[in-house]
């Protein structure tokens, strides 16, 4: 593990990467996934792409807290690079985790480089009802059938990895080659065009359907027991919140320059309640990730007063951007449209009952911890 002063060097690197080099081209990262290629490699080249991950496999080892704090610092630059790097680093945590080893030294350390690109197709195990995609056991693998609805980074990542239900309700989850590909059998992966999405466009979203992929034991990445997703997604109630909180800074940071330039008293006012505001959600939402006694409540709150930041202090940015915010090429609309973002990414039903009953000055349900 790096030593706290080395790491804060880093973490400050880092930032200031984000905020000199990614904050001004952010508008064309948006849009170009040339541009936004480019900058993940960029991140490559510095091994920044394996953040968590312990250096032993070429990673940094950072604290739980210190990768929150650098996830507002990166969405407060950009949306779509933020949320293209977290599929890569979310499927680098899944790797580094898997007990096949084999697979963990083919892509080890080379996605801490950007040599190898992951990202992630299992956002639909969350999702009630008959599963998207099924896995059905075989002598020699598993066969996978479906649809995955939503994969990001066609044409930058080389693979993904899948989540599948078998019979028995276990979540499999296996390697895949993110890329039309037809096997000798038979077995095909066909992926749609990439989503016209209003928000981080660049990111190439996209969905693919499965029929009968054969996927080889030494593909699988690890199988959790049925309802896993689900602990999770609770445990980590938390984590998207940061998403929201950059993007209430970048709101803000627009609302800021506006001020300066109109001198108007109220912006300045309104800025500096906005800014206030954040900044004690942020110190709250940092204080409950490393308490024992953090509640499942607290963390639900917590996200959810993200959430609102997020989506107030963009539409102060374009309130404040008065007409011209409606141009295209508008920071204060593309923050407004990460904001849309990042009020809905990784939502499960909770998290959308307590950010709607807080839109609607209802009174929350009290949850169990």
């Amino acid at each position: 593990m790096a030593t706290a002063p080395k790491m804060n060097n880093r973490l400050q690197e880092i930032e200031s990467f984000f905020n000199t080099y990614i904050a001004p081209r952010a508008a064309r990262l948006d849009r170009d996934p040339a541009a936004l290629k480019s900058a993940l490699t960029q991140m490559g080249d510095r091994s920044w792409l394996a953040l968590k991950a312990d250096p032993e496999l070429g990673g940094m080892g950072m604290s739980e807290a210190e990768y929150r704090r650098l996830q507002i610092a990166m969405a407060r630059a950009s949306g779509a690079l933020t949320f293209l790097q977290t599929q890569h680093q979310s499927a680098v945590a899944k790797l580094a985790r898997s007990e096949n080893e084999l697979l963990r030294q083919e892509f080890f350390p080379d996605v801490a480089t950007g040599d190898r690109l992951v990202g992630v197709g299992f956002s639909h195990l969350r999702r009630s009802g008959r599963p998207s995609v099924q896995a059905q056991e075989t002598a020699d693998g598993y066969c996978l059938s479906g649809t995955v609805p939503w994969i990001t980074g066609y044409d930058i990542f080389s693979h993904f990895i899948l989540g599948a239900v078998l019979a028995d309700g276990r979540e499999l989850y296996g390697l895949l080659p993110l890329q039309d590909r037809l096997q000798p059998l038979g077995g095909q992966i066909a992926i749609d065009p990439p989503m016209e999405l209003l928000a981080v466009t660049a990111t190439n979203t996209v969905s693919a359907k499965l029929n009968r992929w054969h996927l080889k034991p030494d593909r699988v990445v690890t199988i959790n027991p049925p309802g896993a997703i689900h602990i999770s997604s609770r445990q980590n109630t938390l984590n998207h919140g940061f998403f929201a909180l950059g993007c209430a800074y970048a709101g803000l940071d627009i609302l800021q320059t506006i001020a300066e330039k109109k001198q108007l008293e109220f912006l300045n006012e309104s800025w500096q309640a906005l800014f206030e505001e954040v900044e004690r959600s942020e110190r709250e939402a940092i204080a409950l990730i490393d308490h024992e006694g953090t509640t499942y409540q607290q963390r639900l709150d917590s996200r959810t007063k993200a959430i609102d930041l997020a989506l107030r202090c963009s539409q102060a940015a374009v309130i404040a951007s008065s007409g011209a915010a409606n141009y295209f090429e508008s920071s204060a609309g593309r923050v407004y449209r990460e904001a849309l973002l990042f009020s809905v990414s990784g939502q499960t039903n909770d998290v959308m009952e307590a950010s709607l009953r807080n839109l609607c000055k209802f009174k929350a349900y009290s949850r169990s911890n």
